[in-house]
């Protein structure tokens, strides 16, 4: 793993750890979003998905990228771009968006057997509304996919590690300095297979959860819950977002407070990962 990869990581949190949402940060969310369009459009012919929701216009864009075999049901890797309030928003989700530009870039220049969409994805920070206008028309158009995987906060670890029930810490530690896979349950079948691919290069652990995860609410809050609802095979890649990190939500979430190593690691995971989905 070179330090050009690391350089290109820093690059793009730098660019998109700004304040970025619609009624607080809109300079910062447009410039955001121009930044985005500017790097996946020459990869591809690049849609803008818009929507609207409580008055706000939203725009998802999308990147469908062919694969070797166009034949096989697309993979869609997510992560959203919009800014939480009164928060630079570096873990949340600068460091989704920034896998998601660097994943693009590798698998434009390299295809995996798959067709793979990627997709950065409006106002996740409103309710996953974004992501619920595409699963919607996806569902409705009958549109199949293998998975769909939102990225969703990957560069933060810590000595200390909380979990939603607390019996969790006996099976996954009280350390955070790994990976959580967290799938429904169709997407669990896949979820041995991605954890050894991902653990080559970072430490990983997986939640299965039933039901759409509705027992245990805090998995649900995330690009992946409204394809779940949608019928979806869909899991959620995370550092494990305020289980962790302390910064969440507040103006202290900058990039000078994330595990850069961790995160390059995390990116080369989700890259063999993804190519054997």
């Amino acid at each position: 793993m070179g330090t050009a990869v690391h350089a290109r990581l820093l690059a793009d949190l730098h660019q998109i750890a700004v304040p970025r949402h619609a009624r607080w940060g809109p300079l910062g969310l447009m410039a955001v979003r121009q930044a985005i369009r500017e790097r996946l459009a020459p990869l591809g012919p690049l849609e803008e998905h818009r929507f609207a929701s409580s008055g706000e216009e939203g725009v998802n864009l999308i990147l469908r990228l062919p694969g070797r075999d166009a034949q096989l049901a697309p993979l869609l890797v997510g992560a959203h771009y919009d800014g939480p309030l009164h928060s630079p928003g570096a873990d949340d989700n600068a460091s989704g968006v920034a896998a998601l530009l660097e994943l693009a870039q590798r698998w434009a220049a390299d295809p995996p057997l798959r067709p793979i969409w990627l997709v950065a994805f409006d106002q996740e920070e409103w309710g996953m509304v974004g992501s619920a206008a595409l699963a919607q028309e996806l569902r409705q158009a009958r549109q199949p996919l293998k998975l769909m995987v939102s990225l969703e906060m990957l560069a933060y670890t810590s000595t200390e590690q909380s979990y939603p029930l607390p019996a969790m810490q006996a099976v996954y530690g009280d350390r955070g300095d790994f990976i959580a896979l967290v799938a429904n349950a169709g997407a669990g079948l896949l979820l041995p297979g991605l954890a050894r691919a991902m653990g080559r290069h970072v430490p990983t652990k997986v939640l299965p959860v039933p039901n759409g995860g509705r027992a245990i609410p805090d998995v649900r809050l995330s690009d992946h819950s409204p394809f779940w609802d949608a019928g979806y095979n869909a899991l959620m890649v995370t550092d494990t977002s305020f289980m962790r990190n302390p910064h969440y939500h507040q103006m202290s979430d900058t990039v000078d407070t994330l595990d850069l190593p961790f995160f390059a690691a995390v990116v080369e995971g989700l890259d063999a990962a993804m190519r054997q989905v």
